[in-house]
């Protein structure tokens, strides 16, 4: 069990960016954080207003987008686009090889989390999906999946079977137990929480599990608002 704290990571900044790599990413490598699990990239993005990222390539990876505030243009070689906005998630497949670009039409930052997973098989045709998500649970929700359990509630296929990302939206003092996978990742993407065993969790803090058994995750005095990546 790990934690890594929001100001541990690597970061990109530029006069339109700010860019937080939970992984190695561009210029920055350590050999020993380099992912986890199918996990390849997370990164916590703000953009800002009148800008973005240009075209630009990719292949065989499963890209998923999750807005927090703002909203986000994409556009693909593919002819797809879309908006994403808060409580919508996008997954692109790569596949054999896409074009596509990220803007921020709005008059405000952007901030998302975008998130990279190897893929259980290469040269995919590229494709694209977007789904509104009900977070008013108080439940982790599947959002994108390839996990056998979650097929028939998660609102867009993941091509890797073995891995999910959930997203709960937690009241004050609310608690969700976390998934007994082989490797779990947990972001506290807003608000903070305590880890049963680990501790307090802040904004933009992560938590690496591996093989660590249910634990419970309980939201601090403001809420929070948790993605959980469960991979086998």
């Amino acid at each position: 069990m790990e934690i890594r704290r929001a100001d541990e990571r690597f970061v990109t900044s530029e006069s339109w960016l700010e860019s937080r790599h939970s992984f190695s990413f561009g210029p920055f490598y350590d050999p020993a954080n380099i992912g986890f699990g199918f996990l390849v990239a997370h990164n916590d993005d703000v953009v800002a207003p009148g800008t973005g990222f240009d075209t630009h390539p990719h292949q065989d990876l499963e890209i998923v987008t999750w807005v927090l505030r703002g909203a986000l243009a994409h556009r693909d070689s593919e002819g797809h686009s879309g908006v994403v906005h808060p409580g919508l998630v996008q997954r692109m497949t790569a596949g054999s090889g896409i074009r596509h670009s990220e803007w921020n039409d709005g008059a405000e930052p952007v901030h998302y989390v975008q998130m990279w997973v190897r893929p259980d098989q290469l040269d995919l045709p590229p494709s694209y999906a977007q789904a509104e998500l009900d977070l008013t649970t108080g439940e982790l929700i599947p959002v994108v999946s390839g996990l056998p359990h979650h097929t028939t509630s998660t609102a867009i296929r993941l091509h890797q079977r073995s891995a999910g990302l959930s997203v709960a939206r937690l009241e004050p003092a609310q608690s969700v137990a976390l998934p007994e996978a082989t490797h779990v990742h947990v972001f506290v993407a807003d608000g903070s929480a305590a880890l049963e065993g680990m501790g307090e969790l802040g904004t933009a803090d992560t938590a690496r599990l591996t093989h660590s058994g249910e634990r419970r995750l309980t939201a601090g005095p403001a809420g929070a608002e948790v993605l959980v990546w469960e991979m086998y």
